[in-house]
């Protein structure tokens, strides 16, 4: 792959990316700068990576009929899996078939799409510190696990989501039907499973963007950003920022876990792992084999951001992590259901000092659905914070009249 033809000729180097949302449609502009042709997939037309790919398609991911066809008419060299709501069984089959080569591997698209596969694989296997857990397909299963042991509070989550979807916290015995019911109704494909978690009394949380990348003599290196902090509230990232302050003790440990976990996954890529921090002890709670929510933020903060580290590492490329200056993120939300919707203020937004602001084109706004973020950079992590959150606070989405 060091080697890139030109677009739309018979030398193209093709990737399909699965999932084109916000995350998938910076990937695919990295990708274009570099020269690569890009199809864009996705369950609903004109995604924001619809909008920018050479070619889209709207398939349901998870019909394995489905996406061995669209592979086998595109032949694509590299697949990009960007969301959970897809056919890993066919991946594995396509990659064992030669179509394509799955980012990073086949396997870890499967274990990580799936709460249950990483969770056993961290905990069980290579004996990861997390937090206690157990999955029930009942809401007696649910309730004994509370009961025998995770206790409360604790966290309720679908074996399959993203962005906080089916995830809230059980605080009493009073809570659990709820949570049951909405675990059940956000999960992006029905395993009839849930996973609930003992909730960890931790100071703070952070991402640690992983990058297995070629070096100068085609040997894969991992590589590590500086940690990313962020805020969630029921389970959706609302804001970040980077570098988060922590003890070289327990940034040793983060680094460990995630080259721990993203050395087993293997391949090439950019992982974003999720951990828990308190003093210097760290606990291992997610990891995605692609880039994070959390990690736009390096779009403000780094010489190359994690679509572009992402990008590079998939194509065989050399990979800078060097942080840039800090910064923050903060996201701008719809705050009504209606399609088309209108963003006004953007000039009062981009008069905050250093601020810039990514709009993700989503043909359909929701009350809770991310639409944008803004970004900010500075020398200074809280005043960037401040910036970033004044700055999404003046975008205002209204309806088009």
């Amino acid at each position: 792959m060091t080697r890139i033809g030109t677009p739309l000729s018979p030398s193209a180097t093709k990737v399909m990316l699965l999932g084109c949302g916000e995350l998938g449609k910076e990937v695919i502009i990295a990708l274009q700068r570099l020269g690569v042709e890009v199809i864009g997939v996705d369950r609903y037309e004109n995604a924001p990576g619809h909008q920018v790919a050479h070619r889209f398609h709207v398939i349901d991911m998870t019909d394995a009929r489905a996406l061995r066809a669209l592979v086998e008419k595109e032949k694509p060299d590299l697949i990009v899996p960007e969301i959970e709501a897809i056919a890993t069984d066919e991946l594995a089959r396509i990659e064992e078939d030669g179509l394509a080569t799955v980012v990073p591997v086949a396997r870890a698209t499967q274990l990580t799409m799936n709460r249950e596969g990483i969770r056993r694989l961290a905990a069980e296997e290579l004996g990861l510190p997390t937090s206690r857990y157990a999955f029930a397909e009942s809401l007696d299963e649910l309730q004994k696990a509370i009961d025998d042991g995770i206790g409360y509070p604790c966290i309720v989550k679908p074996v399959m989501s993203s962005s906080g979807k089916g995830q809230s916290t059980i605080l009493k015995h009073e809570d659990v039907q709820k949570a049951w019911d909405y675990a059940k109704a956000g999960g992006r494909v029905d395993q009839g499973r849930i996973i609930v978690e003992e909730m960890i009394n931790f100071d703070y949380e952070i991402t640690l963007l992983t990058v297995r990348a070629n070096d100068e003599h085609g040997h894969i290196s991992t590589h590590f950003c500086a940690p990313i902090g962020h805020v969630q509230q029921q389970g959706d990232y609302v804001e970040s920022w980077q570098p988060q302050e922590m003890s070289e003790t327990a940034h040793g440990k983060a680094i460990e876990i995630a080259s721990t976990i993203t050395s087993n996954l293997g391949g090439r890529g950019l992982f974003g792992v999720e951990l828990f921090i308190k003093g210097d002890d760290v606990w291992f709670s997610e990891v995605s084999p692609r880039p994070h929510d959390t990690g736009m933020v390096t779009m403000a903060t780094q010489w190359q951001n994690e679509f572009e580290l992402h990008a590079r590492a998939i194509l065989g490329l050399p990979v800078s992590t060097a942080l840039h200056h800090p910064g923050a993120s903060a996201v701008i939300y719809g705050g009504m259901d209606e399609k088309g919707i209108v963003f006004e203020d953007i000039d009062q937004a981009l008069n905050v000092p250093n601020t810039d602001l990514r709009l993700f084109g989503k043909p359909e706004s929701f009350v809770r659905r991310r639409m944008g973020v803004a970004l900010t950079h500075g020398v200074d992590v809280r005043e960037c914070r401040q910036r970033a959150k004044l700055a999404a606070s003046k975008v205002k989405p209204v309806r088009d009249n």
